[in-house]
């Protein structure tokens, strides 16, 4: 039979989910209609490859054994298309964790990369961005990615960032030069948005014992750090290097012993590597001089530099250090 690539994405995209509105979701059609591209597949194969039920989803045998053939298909199909692409044509790189500005690490190493041809987006969260990247709508990531990924994606660690603790007039501890993790114990973390989203908070608060958190909007770095003034014992947490916006009283005050490093990551489909047979993975041909002109700057600026002794990383992170 000959196979209809949308039916195989859909089946494909359903087992990463093992949820059927989910994997709808990230194809931006509807349940019914994903629905129906499969059971024309299972109709044109002759056999089940989801046991559906009050169980949930789950593969039969014949949809575990059809699962990696179809994920080459599909490979193979947007290798197909993006050899028609225009070599010259911009790299599109999806950044998130806007509160954080990424935008100055991405800046940084964009002026010095080669033909530094950048068209940016603006994804709302890693699996959204996940996502856009095994569905070709773009073909980098950059921000802090935390397992669990979907299949089909890599990423490279390509900067560690000191974090500091941004604290309002009135706290406190906010007139030390420097402070100890633990040291906020007694404080608020002021999150933008519910902790357990926010994977890099959640782990701080659990390792260095913060027991109280308060949650406002993401809606720009000024809006969120005057949303400190809702407690006196409320505090955020920033890139070191991060300008802070003009709220009055605010200040940033360095983590130590340990201090807590942000890990950011460029995030692609595929798993090759620079030149390991052309661009990483099959992907667009800019890729690896960006890979480069990070590595290139990381060295320059000892973005990489990890010491156990004096630094903290969660724990996925750590795991990915050089």
């Amino acid at each position: 039979m000959d196979l209809d690539l949308a039916q195989v994405r859909a089946f494909v995209r359903t087992a990463q989910e093992l949820h059927f509105g989910r994997a709808a979701a990230t194809l931006s059609i509807s349940q019914q209609a994903l629905s129906k591209r499969i059971a024309r597949l299972e109709s044109g194969l002759g056999t089940d490859l989801f046991h559906r039920g009050g169980r949930g989803v789950r593969l039969t045998e014949a949809g575990r054994r059809f699962l990696e053939p179809a994920r080459a298909a599909l490979a193979a199909a947007d290798r197909a298309v993006a050899a028609l692409r225009d070599a010259r044509g911009p790299l599109r790189v999806d950044v998130w964790g806007h509160l954080y500005a990424p935008m100055r690490t991405l800046a940084r190493v964009a002026a010095r990369a080669p033909e530094p041809d950048l068209e940016l987006g603006h994804g709302r969260d890693l699996p959204a961005v996940a996502a856009a990247l095994l569905h070709g709508d773009v073909d980098a990531a950059f921000g802090r990615v935390h397992p669990p990924l979907p299949d089909g994606l890599t990423y490279r660690l390509v900067r560690l960032e000191p974090v500091d603790a941004v604290l309002g007039p009135d706290h406190p501890l906010a007139g030390e030069a420097a402070l100890r993790p633990g040291q906020l114990g007694e404080s608020v973390l002021w999150t933008p948005g519910a902790l357990d989203r926010l994977d890099f908070l959640h782990r701080f608060a659990e390792r260095f014992g913060i027991r109280e958190h308060a949650e406002g909007p993401n809606l720009g770095a000024e809006h969120f750090l005057a949303g400190l003034s809702g407690d006196v014992r409320r505090f955020a947490l920033m890139p070191a290097d991060a300008p802070l916006p003009p709220v009055p009283g605010i200040r940033s005050v360095p983590l130590v012993d340990p201090t807590p490093l942000y890990a950011w990551s460029l995030l692609w489909r595929g798993d090759g590597g620079p030149g390991e047979g052309g661009p990483v993975g099959g992907g667009h041909p800019r890729l690896d001089a960006l890979l480069e002109a990070f590595a290139a700057e990381a060295g320059r600026s000892r973005w990489l530099e990890y010491d156990p002794a004096r630094d903290w990383l969660p724990e996925p992170d750590s795991a990915a250090t050089p």
